[in-house]
C-alpha cells in the first residue's frame, strides 16, 4: 500500500507539473490540489511525518481557493467572511476546555521563565514584523497585516510541537494561555505603536474584538472543563478535529478574499513570513539558553515565540473590515509555521537532551 501511494503521488506531481508547463493552469491547479491531498493521506500512515498531513490538507484548500474563489466567498447571499469570528470563538473555546485552572499554577511556580517568554513574544516578534514591513514597502494594509502577526499571542500549534520535540510542555501550555489572555490588553497597544501610521487603529474597538474572540470563549471553556471534565468523551475526541477544520476554513476564506493581492505579491510575502517565523524560533531558543534555561525549556521558548496565533490575527483583520489585505499575512503564516514547526520539532526530537536540571 505505501508503494502504491508513492506511485500515485508521483503521477499526480508529474501531471500537475506538465499541465503547468503547457499553460493549462486550471488543470494544473486541480491536479496540484489532488497531489496535496494524496500526500496528506500518505503521511497519515507515517508515525514520524503524520504531523505534516494537516498542513498539506490546508495547502490543497489554498490551491482550490485561489483557483475557485467564488466557492469560498459566498453561499447564495450569505458572505462567508462572517463565519471567521464565530469559528475562531469555537477554536478558543476548545483551547479553554483543554485547560484547567490548575494549569495556571505553573505560572506562579516558575514566573521567571513565563515572564521571559512573554517579553520575547511581545517585544521581538512585533519589532521583527515592523522591520520586515518597513523594508519590503508593501501597501499599507498588507504591511499592517505583517505587523499584526507579530503582535498576536502564541499559536495553539506550539503546544503540539513542544510535545513532539520533547520540550517543556507545562511551560508551553502556560505561555500560550497567558499570552492569549493578555492579548486584548497588549495587542491593541502594540498595533497602535507599530502600525498606527499605516491603518487607523481604534484601541477600544480592538480590545473588545479580541476580548470577544478570546477571553469570553476561553473562560467558557475553562468552566466547561471544570464542571464536565471526564463526562464528555465525545467532546475530547471531536474538538481537535473541529478546531483543525475551523482553521482550514478560515485560511481558505481569507485566501479567496485576497486572491488578487496574493497572486501579485504572494512570493515576496511568503519569504517575509518565513523570515519572521525563523527569526522567532532562533531568538526564542537563543534567549532561553542565554537566560540559563535547560534545553527542554529553551525548545519550548523557540516554538512559543516563533509560532503566532494567525487565526486570531485573521479574526482581528475581519473585525477591522480588512480581511482581503491585513488578513493575507496571517493566512500565509498559518500553514507555513506548521511546516517549519513540524520540521523543527522532528529535528529536536532526534537530538537527546543534556542531563540538565528541569526548568519548568
Amino acid at each position: 500500500m505505501p508503494r502504491i501511494r508513492s506511485i500515485l503521488v508521483g503521477v499526480l506531481i508529474a501531471v500537475s507539473t506538465g499541465s503547468w508547463m503547457l499553460g493549462a493552469i486550471e488543470l494544473a491547479a486541480n491536479f496540484g490540489a489532488a497531489t496535496m491531498i494524496a500526500i496528506a493521506i500518505a503521511l497519515r500512515g507515517s508515525e514520524r511525518y503524520a504531523t505534516f498531513s494537516y498542513t498539506f490538507t490546508i495547502f490543497a484548500a489554498v490551491i482550490v481557493a485561489l483557483q475557485y474563489p467564488q466557492w469560498f466567498l459566498a453561499i447564495g447571499e450569505f458572505q462567508t467572511t462572517s463565519l471567521i469570528v464565530p469559528l475562531l470563538m469555537i477554536i478558543m473555546f476548545g483551547m479553554g476546555a483543554s485547560l484547567s485552572f490548575l494549569d495556571f499554577a505553573a505560572v506562579f511556580k516558575t514566573p521567571r521563565n513565563v515572564l521571559i517568554g512573554l517579553l520575547c513574544q511581545y517585544s521581538m516578534m512585533p519589532l521583527i514584523g515592523f522591520t520586515l514591513a518597513t523594508l519590503t514597502h508593501f501597501p499599507p494594509e498588507i504591511a499592517a497585516g505583517i505587523i499584526l502577526v507579530g503582535c498576536a499571542p502564541g499559536g495553539l500549534a506550539s503546544n503540539v510541537m513542544a510535545f513532539i520535540a520533547k520540550a517543556n510542555l507545562a511551560l508551553s501550555l502556560s505561555l500560550t494561555a497567558v499570552s492569549t489572555l493578555l492579548a486584548p490588553f497588549i495587542t491593541p497597544y502594540l498595533m497602535g505603536l507599530f502600525a498606527g501610521e499605516l491603518v487607523a487603529i481604534d484601541l477600544l474597538a480592538m480590545f473588545w474584538s479580541i476580548s470577544k474572540m478570546v477571553l469570553l470563549p476561553i473562560m467558557a471553556g475553562l468552566l466547561f472543563n471544570h464542571f464536565f471534565h471526564g463526562r464528555a468523551v465525545w467532546f475530547d475526541r471531536f474538538m481537535p478535529l473541529i478546531s483543525m477544520a475551523g482553521i482550514a476554513i478560515i485560511i481558505a476564506i481569507i485566501t479567496a478574499a485576497g486572491r488578487d493581492s496574493l497572486l501579485t505579491i504572494g512570493g515576496l510575502l511568503i519569504v517575509v513570513v518565513l523570515v519572521h517565523n525563523a527569526l522567532g524560533y532562533t531568538i526564542g531558543y537563543g534567549v532561553g539558553r542565554i537566560a540559563g534555561m535547560d534545553q527542554a525549556s529553551a525548545r519550548t521558548l523557540a516554538f512559543e515565540v516563533g509560532m503566532q496565533n494567525s487565526g486570531l490575527a485573521s479574526g482581528i483583520a475581519v473585525e477591522m473590515g480588512r480581511v482581503a489585505t491585513m488578513g493575507l499575512a496571517p493566512a500565509v503564516f498559518g500553514p507555513l509555521m506548521n511546516i517549519t514547526g513540524s520540521s523543527l520539532a522532528a529535528w529536536f526530537r532526534n537530538r537527546p537532551l543534556n542531563n540538565e536540571k528541569a526548568s519548568d
